[in-house]
């Protein structure tokens, strides 16, 4: 990611600009979102598919806070990039 920029961010809600990135990061993103117990609902949108910037909304259930979880998310993102990056070396020695 280029640049990340909040829109808003309430105790629930948050909602971020992911600059420079497509659908394939901030699909993964809303999927392991969606696989956290403590999230509501995680979309994202890219208004114009050659010129726009995804936006990412994420709610929270309770009192959970939304950024621990895409903190999590992302985590969860780079092992397994890490994972299959390893994958791809071993096949191409």
């Amino acid at each position: 990611m280029d640049d990340i920029e909040i829109i808003t961010n309430k105790k629930l809600e948050l909602e971020i600009i992911a600059h420079g990135e497509s659908h394939s990061v901030c699909n993964v993103l809303r999927k392991f979102l969606m696989e956290d117990d403590d999230i509501e609902y995680a979309v994202y949108g890219i208004d114009h598919p050659i010129v726009g910037e995804p936006i990412i909304s994420i709610k929270a259930k309770r009192t959970k806070n939304p950024k621990k979880s895409l903190l999590n998310a992302s985590t969860k993102l780079k092992e397994q990039s890490e994972e299959f990056k390893k994958l791809v070396e071993s096949i191409s020695s």
